[in-house]
């Protein structure tokens, strides 16, 4: 009995809600207790963090390589194991080195286990069909820090921080674990999809006796171009991640309201990709990505004119963004450049966004403390700079 689309939605959005819960958000809750019992500096822990993103970059297309070749299933089971590696070498870390060990195993799960190796094991399965797919798992894996960060909360405040890690390990391995080996009953249908626009523009090219070489060269733009824009998108993302209550207090409002309007960035990302999957599905992904990095430009304008009370509508115009963008970084890529050789592909193009992530909370962190909320001068430039890019993109929309 083969898995229908849905069920294979299911199957990897509950999946990546548990990687996500378990990797990303987790020193958001156990970042203190483990400083205070390794005896490192709250930042130190949050530099190993660095380390796993940056290790995840080099990863990525390796993993997307070997999705390529022999689909998703077998990258993901791996992925989970080292999950629970990571999470259990946490708990029993005891000096910063182990920390940092820790979370460079992390890193290598983090490379082959987050949405770059959803998103590639659905192309796999189901080339140009798999937008809705995609949408799907972001649905679901929305909810990530909804779960992850009560739970991880909860366990840490009644038994520890390392019961903690022991409980996400043996999550990976009950849950996540049999849940990607489940892969195996999916069919692919994909057989009609393997070129995507690019490719369609180089045959005519060659048909027409025109030069390829031209539409080469504007590939790679295309792809230096792509690259750019989603490592803004995860500039911007990650440095509301560390910052935004501060970014909001730093704008007038008291503690208690910046919290609660940060609190609605979770539910209006959810919003985002429904309005993806209702509205937005049969537009192209680039017209989606253009108006998704506009949001925080808006914005942050919004916040700039009318100061603390403008602060709801900040997070949401935010939130409604980078729902969106989430699902554009891996939809464009297969609608621009096809399903053939994509979990390599985008491997690469997520690369530089793995690496300024690593940097952006610190970075960030640094403008808001000189600047105060004149910061999100530079987010809002940085994604109007990233919109140019998008705009700059020679892409037929009408395909």
């Amino acid at each position: 009995m083969h898995l229908h689309r849905t069920h294979v939605t299911i199957i990897l959005g509950i999946a990546q809600t548990l990687s996500w819960a378990s990797s990303y958000y987790l020193l958001a809750v156990l970042a203190e207790p483990i400083s205070r019992t390794v005896d490192i500096s709250y930042s130190f822990v949050f530099g190993a963090f660095s380390i796993a993103l940056l290790v995840a970059a080099v990863v990525g297309p390796v993993a997307g390589r070997l999705i390529d070749r022999f689909g998703g299933r077998p990258v993901l089971m791996a992925s989970s194991f080292i999950f629970a590696a990571g999470l259990l070498l946490l708990s029993q870390a005891t000096e910063a080195f182990h920390v940092f060990f820790a979370w460079a195993v992390m890193g290598v799960a983090m490379g082959g286990g987050l949405y770059e190796a959803a998103f590639s094991a659905v192309v796999y399965l189901y080339g140009q069909k798999a937008r809705s797919v995609i949408t799907g798992i972001t649905l679901f894996a929305g909810f990530a820090s909804t779960v992850g960060w009560p739970l991880s909360g909860y366990l840490e405040g009644v038994y520890g921080w390392e019961t903690v890690c022991v409980v996400w390990a043996v999550l990976h391995l009950l849950i996540g674990f049999p849940l990607n080996a489940l892969l195996c009953k999916a069919a692919r249908e994909r057989e009609e999809s393997r070129v995507g626009q690019d490719d369609v523009a180089v045959k005519q090219l060659v048909e027409k006796g025109t030069d390829a070489d031209a539409e080469g060269r504007n590939r790679r733009r295309n792809a230096w171009l792509m690259a750019y824009v989603f490592a803004v998108s995860w500039f911007i993302s990650t440095a509301m991640a560390a910052h935004l209550p501060q970014v909001l207090q730093a704008s007038g409002a008291l503690l208690v309201a910046a919290i609660a309007a940060a609190a609605l960035v979770g539910p209006a990302q959810v919003a985002g990709r429904i309005l993806e999957y209702s509205f937005l599905k049969r537009a192209h992904p680039l017209l989606s990505a253009r108006l998704a990095i506009l949001a925080h430009p808006i914005a942050a304008l919004c916040l700039g004119v009318f100061g603390a009370s403008a602060i709801y509508v900040f997070t949401i115009f935010h939130g409604l963004g980078n729902g969106i963008l989430t699902i554009a970084i891996g939809t464009l890529p297969l609608k621009v450049f096809g399903a053939e050789g994509y979990g390599q592909r985008q491997g690469w193009l997520m690369a530089p966004a793995r690496v300024v992530q690593a940097g952006s909370p610190f970075l960030f962190g640094l403008a808001l403390a000189n600047w105060g909320s004149y910061a999100l001068l530079l987010s809002a430039l940085l994604a109007l700079s990233a919109f140019m890019a998008l705009w700059a993109m020679r892409v037929n929309t009408r395909q």
